[in-house]
């Protein structure tokens, strides 16, 4: 008797199989604990919604944390596994990039940037496109997370420039980030999970193969989507850009020396993976050794602490938090065992990763899917597929990627602009839809 489920063993390694009688028996001794996790995670995708209890307006910081309160508080995970459930690499990974983005807009280097980058787009459809391609192609390569945590503020300042509504741009950064990661095994970390845990020979050329041109015609989608819901804020008139002064220039040297750092180390990376060394430069150590000289040259580096974006670190470790314990649970392996569906299947492929990768985070997802295919022997479009639906999901919901989550609490705390739930879902779910579809199109 057993029924097929996957567990984590205590390295953190996903292993499938039968779950004994015993496990069996503890799961349903404890009846209605066994989901109180999931009903935790959807109390907090509640309130991330509605974002307001009464007279009070909460941040999307302050619920994630509630949620990992919750889930601890009522044992459904240990304070050593919540511990352990907190991704060491990814919480330096952004320890390190939120200290670059937050010293070249202290130093103004991030709007002389911006001015170079924009100069030559001249009306709203321009900057859109510009910030759909331009820094969509650069998150393939910068990583997604990265591109949002240095372009929010551009988008801010453009917004307040041109008077632009920047809701709009704010989407258009999000969906930009999230559609342009898709073509590369480095774009961001579940697409690096299913190149380093698969056999592709050369991952960076395989992606490129099949997912440039599907991504490139969802990057016009998303233009599409974006002007059709924004039709209004659409109009002919000419932008003209005004050249942003460098305010500290001691700070906006040692900036771009960071920043480049940060362009340097990638490309080294990418050599790496093209040569095949087995040499891993991760991207903890590119984002932790870029920052390097930031923390130790300037003489601004408490301001540029103080000023850090804590609240997403926060957020970020509160999700690692809840999410272990929701995936401790079986709920969502359950479902997926017992639907009986062929889940090696490309369209079930996209379909489930885009679904779960809302619940359970696209990186676990990955983690969860990745020795179901393996086992299966599924193509290398199987696995590409994975990497697009797990990938594309973010373009859902604000908590489908954490690239979302960054954009949204940045542009809170520097904007004071709150973009919600569901102002998010009603563009992101329909071009979700079509986005899928195109892959499946492309990958069948």
């Amino acid at each position: 008797m057993g029924l097929f489920v996957f567990i984590l063993d205590k390295d953190k390694c996903l292993i499938a199989g039968k779950v004994t009688d015993k496990y069996i028996s503890k799961l349903t001794d404890s009846g209605f604990l066994m989901i109180i996790s999931v009903v935790v995670l959807a109390i907090v995708f509640f309130l991330i919604a509605v974002r307001q209890i009464g007279d009070i307006r909460l941040e999307i910081w302050q619920i994630m944390s509630m949620g990992a309160a919750g889930v601890l508080l009522t044992a459904q995970i240990s304070i050593n596994d919540a511990i352990t459930a907190v991704n060491v690499d990814v919480m330096l990974f952004l320890f390190g990039m939120f200290t670059i983005g937050q010293a070249l807009e202290m130093s103004g280097y991030l709007s002389h940037l911006s001015y170079r980058f924009f100069r030559n787009a001249k009306s709203i459809d321009a900057v859109i496109l510009y910030i759909l391609f331009g820094m969509g192609f650069a998150s393939a390569f910068l990583m997604n997370d990265t591109l949002a945590i240095i372009g929010t503020p551009v988008v801010l300042l453009l917004a307040k420039e041109h008077k632009i509504n920047p809701k709009l741009l704010l989407l258009a950064l999000a969906f930009a980030v999230t559609t342009g990661s898709v073509i590369s095994p480095i774009g961001n970390p579940q697409n690096l999970l299913i190149a380093l845990g698969s056999e592709m020979k050369n991952p960076f050329l395989t992606f490129m193969e099949q997912l440039l041109i599907p991504t490139v015609v969802n990057l016009f989608i998303a233009y599409l989507f974006l002007k059709l819901s924004f039709r209004e804020h659409f109009n002919t008139a000419s932008l003209n850009h005004t050249r942003q002064p460098i305010t500290d220039i001691r700070l906006a040297g040692i900036s771009r020396v960071s920043l480049g750092l940060v362009i340097l180390l990638i490309c080294v990376k990418i050599m790496l993976a093209l040569t095949g060394q087995p040499f891993d430069l991760k991207l903890t150590y590119i984002a932790v050794l870029s920052a390097l000289p930031i923390l130790l040259l300037s003489k601004r580096r408490k301001d540029v602490l103080k000023n850090l974006d804590w609240h997403t670190l926060v957020f970020f470790a509160s999700m690692f938090i809840l999410m272990e314990s929701v995936w401790s649970s079986g709920f969502f392996q359950n479902i997926i065992n017992n639907s009986g569906a062929d889940i090696t299947m490309t369209p079930m492929i996209l379909v489930i990763s885009v679904f779960l990768s809302q619940f359970i985070s696209n990186v676990p997802l990955v983690a969860l899917y990745m020795p179901i295919l393996s086992h299966a022997n599924v193509t290398a479009e199987g696995l590409l597929a994975l990497a697009a639906g797990s990938t594309i999901a973010g373009n859902l919901s604000i908590l489908g990627a954490a690239s979302n989550v960054i954009i949204v609490q940045n542009a809170e705390r520097k904007g004071k602009l709150s973009l919600g739930f569901f102002e998010f879902a009603r563009v992101g779910i329909p071009l979700t839809i079509v986005q899928v579809f195109v892959y499946w199109l492309f990958l069948v």
